[in-house]
């Protein structure tokens, strides 16, 4: 099985090459590479290929055509988003425009002063969430915890083109189980807490449920975090649509009682698949989810 390992794929060079076209070619004329690096990875990454394969035709039912185009459509529309990324911390934010759906939610979050936990998924382009909030008075430390190991070299890369500094301050996940005292001491100064529920770690402790219509592993970290610490719980993806256009959700986790993770979890579940189904390209968890493949 080929399992998430806690760290993404990509090199620096792939990043300098996005930079290179944004600023050399604009925006929507680096979309145009993305065709080539897409048939690329749509013949040759043959294990992300299977699982996606799975994805589309086993949960989502698509046809055997429908499937091999939305493969390549994926892989295409990942790039998109890491461009946009990328595009965004080199100073092009007036390039793209949103909407925000449910921010009152966010506000009512902070007006209750007790911090809060929000909870993500690796679907859309949540990491440019930071610089949409200023823009509708949302000043609030968020913390993102999380035990992806990324190349430092890419982050230090990504930091150098950057016009402005990321206000996220990340708290990495650590076997002494020491992270929760930063939780902690983060939610004692109203600020927010941010997880994403949907990439279970092999050999962390994990719960089960239902997404598509059948059973996977979800890292039991978040839910049994957010479940015990009485604060409120939002849901919230940023994804993209048509052009340079971003739309921003957030959803409170409702009827969910303290210290039930499983209920958080299914609750959690429910609101991720609708999102997958209405934006099923942009759900970016290349590995087999459900070990499901043989």
């Amino acid at each position: 099985m080929n399992k998430w390992k806690g760290k993404s794929k990509g090199t620096i060079l792939g990043y300098k090459i996005f930079v290179w076209c944004i600023r050399n070619i604009g925006v929507r004329s680096s979309y145009v590479v993305l065709y080539f690096v897409a048939f690329y990875y749509f013949l040759f990454e043959k294990n992300s290929n299977r699982y996606y394969r799975y994805y589309f035709g086993k949960r989502l039912n698509y046809r055997y055509w429908k499937t091999k185009v939305s493969l390549f459509k994926s892989y295409f529309t990942f790039g998109t988003v890491l461009i946009d990324k990328t595009a965004i911390s080199a100073g092009l934010r007036d390039k793209y425009t949103y909407e925000f759906d449910g921010i009152e939610n966010l506000r009512n979050l902070l007006a209750e002063k007790k911090g809060g936990v929000l909870i993500s998924a690796h679907i859309g382009n949540f990491e440019i969430a930071e610089h949409f909030f200023a823009d509708i008075d949302f000043d609030c430390q968020i913390n993102l915890v999380t035990t992806d190991q990324e190349v430092t070299v890419i982050k230090e890369y990504l930091e150098s083109v950057s016009v402005k500094k990321s206000n996220i301050k990340f708290i990495y996940v650590k076997e002494d189980m020491s992270h929760i005292f930063d939780i902690n001491e983060a939610l004692s100064k109203n600020e927010l807490i941010c997880f994403t529920g949907d990439r279970y770690f092999e050999g962390s402790k994990f719960l089960e449920g239902e997404l598509l219509g059948k059973t996977a592993k979800f890292p039991a970290g978040p839910f049994l975090i957010a479940s015990r610490l009485g604060v409120p719980v939002v849901y919230v993806y940023v994804m993209k649509e048509k052009n340079l256009h971003y739309h921003l959700y957030a959803r409170v986790a409702e009827n969910v009682k303290k210290r039930d993770a499983q209920g958080l979890l299914n609750s959690y579940t429910r609101n991720l698949e609708s999102m997958i189904r209405k934006y099923p390209l942009q759900w970016f968890n290349y590995f087999d989810f459900w070990d499901d493949i043989d």
